[in-house]
């Protein structure tokens, strides 16, 4: 099977934020609501949604601070070993030698691996748990 049939959307958009409280202010100001809000470790991430599209903004990373400061686009998956298994064979440029988790994110966590495009953007296949 090809990467593409473990692709059921995208997922969110993933933007690094210098000052996570102004940032979700600023999204709410546009008529995000704030979907969750979760801790990584000492740092925190919110996930703002409108409609279809979700930003998740976190703190704690640097930040470009300038055009093209997008960190990441996620591809949902329901099947993040099955998705890690065919970018593999596809021979995809993985970044992560291995499925990562953050357990603390909804309410059972993640599991996503990433890879980068053909301009070094980075491309997560992430799946709820």
């Amino acid at each position: 099977m090809a990467i593409k049939d473990d692709i059921t959307g995208i997922q969110h958009v993933g933007i690094p934020s210098v000052d996570l409280d102004k940032t979700i202010a600023f999204y709410e100001s546009l008529g995000f609501e704030e979907a969750g809000l979760f801790h990584n470790g000492e740092n925190r991430c919110a996930f703002m949604r409108f409609g279809n599209l979700t930003i998740e903004t976190w703190e704690g990373d640097p930040t470009a601070r300038k055009a093209g400061a997008i960190n990441h686009i996620s591809l949902n998956t329901p099947d993040v070993e099955k998705a890690f298994a065919d970018a593999k064979a596809q021979g995809l440029r993985l970044v992560d030698k291995e499925i990562q988790s953050i357990p603390s994110f909804w309410q059972k966590g993640i599991k996503y691996f990433n890879i980068l495009g053909p301009n070094e953007e980075t491309i997560e296949f992430c799946q709820i748990l």
